[in-house]
């Protein structure tokens, strides 16, 4: 006998082999299961009847009205012709219309006869419509039904005659077919019970068909831990599956290198947030497995401190260690930092990226392989098969969402014993993200900037405070300062109307006579680029007109007035990191956001949020909420990308962290869940209770995961 979730949705009451081709074509329902699990996006509450003079205010949810029609009428012709009725509740009147199928309405619905329509009103022209809305008879015996879940459907469904009523009238058959009744809960009974959790077949009954608002959330609430559980338990599983393939170098040592420059070289003293982060290194470092940690750390909080004195660990346990930024202009500046500071400890750092001349690559490589060199600092080119190592033990790699998984993973197999993996970025990513997308890196935050820095004041102005704008800029450079002025396009576009960096060029030099201004932007020659970013750094140009290429990795001190045009058309995390690029030295600096004065509300609220605080992570949250998990940069190129269906990682933080709890719970207490030869993590101070299952839920669990993520990500890359 098969099973109940895997019949075919041919085979259902109401479908047929037409209706299945297009469930599983427009919305990939094939089985039983996914039209079980094809929730409604929304609930509207049909507990009521409401009169016509009851409807104000222009957005209005959808509601019902029992009445009769007086009227129909057709208006307009071809293309634009519309079936008109005339509805009444007995005292008022309002319109309902019909852009299709015009005839099969003209002739169904009968004037005089009682009905219930149900549909959003709209308020145009001082009257009120509703456009196809639901009708049905009135029934007297049968009271308002409390609430009704509207489907997600696509244009298809609706030509073919697929309706919400339609999924309801067949979820209903679903629930009427004797194998539902079988159906196995893929939560544990002791996860139920430890977390308070409706179960499955309950919660699936009014998740499609709520009795009231409370248990709507119940069942709400049941689902998305369901499906965070899952996915927190697939992350968990292979996180430690590599834990236990993938022994690392023991550094057991803080030796003379680590010492000597934090004694005696180290320019300032360190933040008690680095100090944390430092241990948690050190003790990853001290287990005999690979770490795998992800550093947040806001702009400017010093994650290239940590990760230079993490590399000194490395070196001290007579290993080398790696760093690999997503540009040049990065690696060139990561590395004059750490050459700085390595020079007087006699540890011998080197640069290696596309551009490095042959004869120097040579040596580069000979070094590399002899142990000569201790650091590397570079871009892609150190993932060529030719750069080899005599023993690397640390992989620190900057800015890692922009790599894409399988040259991260190919950077650290070039040992047979996996090198330490410290992964950074400035983009502070939140909370929720971190456990699902880098869910499998443990994770450290630098939360705390170096004492003595300022905050940037941050402004909101328009093209009409131009001039304003101007005189800031005049009084920064005539204090010996620098301003970086940024463009979302390098040349104009008719079909955009956005500011561009040629003209925005010709105008700086035009207006800011008498100071040099260089540019720069993602089509230039490397050489070029680099001449352009030298006469900046060097500050003999006093303004640098860009593209977003200097988001990352252009630290100017000296630099005091970020100005972005058009800033309506960046992220709030884009605009974080571009912000990052002032307020760098002891000088009070600014951050101007050009917005278009006409810009709606909701762009001007957006944009204000940058006002308001300079936390990169209460701007990551922001912008999440704005703009959904999917489009935060970054989580595509991970390579762990889950299609959540009920669960709102903007929303959903709570029963995430709960959900984790139990799947780490549920690992620890059954190891046989585990890929083959895999032993959970030993335990720790305030680890959860473990939860054991019987062997019918782990078949269950099983399953359900090979369901859910038979076509994940190759975690073995990420291994």
């Amino acid at each position: 006998m098969p099973d109940f979730n895997d019949i075919d949705i041919k085979f259902l009451k109401g479908v047929g082999d037409a209706r299945a081709k297009v469930l599983t074509k427009e919305i990939e329902v094939a089985t039983f299961r996914d039209l079980l699990y094809y929730f409604p996006f929304r609930h509207v509450d049909r507990s009521r009847f409401y009169k016509i003079s009851e409807l104000s205010g222009e957005d209005l949810p959808a509601l019902q009205i029992k009445g009769h029609f007086v009227s129909f009428r057709t208006e307009g012709e071809g293309a634009r012709k519309r079936l008109v009725g005339v509805f009444s509740d007995g005292k008022n009147m309002m319109e309902t219309i019909w852009f299709s199928k015009i005839i099969t309405f003209a002739t169904a619905y009968k004037p005089g006869v009682e009905y219930v329509i149900f549909g959003k009103p709209n308020y145009f022209r001082g009257a009120y419509s509703i456009a196809h809305p639901e009708v049905e008879i009135y029934n007297p015996s049968k009271p308002p039904t409390g609430f009704r879940g509207v489907y997600s459907l696509t244009e298809t469904m609706r030509k073919k005659g697929i309706t919400t009523k339609v999924i309801q009238s067949l979820v209903a058959n679903l629930f009427m077919n004797a194998g539902f009744d079988s159906l196995k809960d893929p939560l544990p009974e002791e996860v139920r019970r430890r977390y308070n959790l409706m179960p499955l077949r309950e919660a699936i009954r009014q998740m499609h068909f709520p009795e009231n608002a409370r248990l709507l959330q119940s069942a709400t609430e049941r689902m998305k831990f369901e499906e965070l559980f899952y996915v927190e338990t697939h992350i968990l599983r292979y996180s430690m599956e590599r834990s236990a393939r993938l022994p690392g170098y023991y550094f057991g040592t803080i030796g003379e290198k680590f010492n000597g420059f934090y004694f005696n070289v180290l320019p300032f003293q360190l933040t008690g947030a680095q100090k944390r982060v430092l241990k948690e290194i050190r003790a990853d470092m001290k287990t005999g497995r690979q770490m795998n940690r992800l550093l947040q750390g806001d702009v400017g909080s010093g994650k290239t401190m940590v990760a230079f004195m993490s590399m000194l660990m490395a070196v001290d346990n007579d290993c080398q260690a790696a760093m690999m930024a997503p540009t040049e202009i990065l690696a060139t500046q990561h590395y004059a930092s750490l050459k700085e500071w390595a020079d007087p400890i006699g540890v011998k750092v080197a640069l290696l990226t596309g551009s490095t001349k042959t004869s120097e690559r040579r040596i580069i490589h000979e070094g590399l392989q002899s142990g000569e060199i201790d650091i590397i600092v570079g871009t892609h080119a150190l993932i060529e098969d030719t750069v080899q190592f005599k023993q690397l033990g640390l992989v620190v790699i900057d800015e890692q969402h922009r790599f894409g998984v399988a040259q991260r993973a190919k950077m650290w197999s070039k040992n047979t014993v996996a090198p330490h993996v410290l992964v950074m970025t400035a983009t502070p990513i939140p909370r929720t993200l971190a456990m699902t997308v880098y869910g499998d890196l443990e994770v450290s935050v630098i939360d705390e900037l170096p004492p003595g820095r300022k905050p940037i004041t941050t402004l909101l102005r328009y093209d009409n405070n131009r001039l304003e704008v101007d005189r800031l800029i005049f009084s920064q450079l005539k204090a010996g300062r620098q301003v970086y002025i940024v463009y979302p396009l390098i040349t104009e576009n008719e079909k955009l109307d956005l500011k561009s960096l040629e003209e925005g060029y010709e105008r700086t030099v035009e207006t800011f006579q008498g100071y040099r201004v260089c540019y720069v932007h993602g089509k230039m020659k490397p050489a070029e680029k680099d001449h352009q970013m030298d006469l900046f750094v060097s500050g003999e140009a006093r303004i640098m007109v860009a593209t977003t290429v200097i988001e990352v990795g252009v630290n100017v001190p000296n630099a005091s007035v970020m100005v972005i045009e058009n800033a309506e058309r960046f992220g709030l995390s884009q605009l974080h990191q571009l912000r990052g690029r002032v307020g760098r030295g002891a000088d009070q600096s600014y951050c101007i956001l050009m917005g278009k004065y006409k810009s709606g509300a909701d762009t001007k609220k957006r944009l204000s949020i940058m006002t308001e605080t300079t936390d990169g992570f209460l701007i990551s949250e922001a912008d999440m909420k704005l703009r959904g998990p999917g489009d935060m940069e970054g989580t595509q190129q991970s390579g762990i990308a889950f299609n959540l269906r009920v669960a709102d990682l903007t929303k959903d933080g709570q029963i995430l962290t709960r959900a984790r709890e139990a799947a780490f719970a549920l690992l620890r207490g059954n190891p046989s869940l585990l890929p083959e030869g895999t032993l959970p993590t030993p335990p720790q101070k305030g680890d959860p209770l473990p939860i054991t299952v019987n062997e019918e839920e782990s078949n269950v669990i099983r399953k359900e995961l090979q369901i859910r993520f038979a076509h994940s990500v190759d975690w073995s890359l990420i291994s």
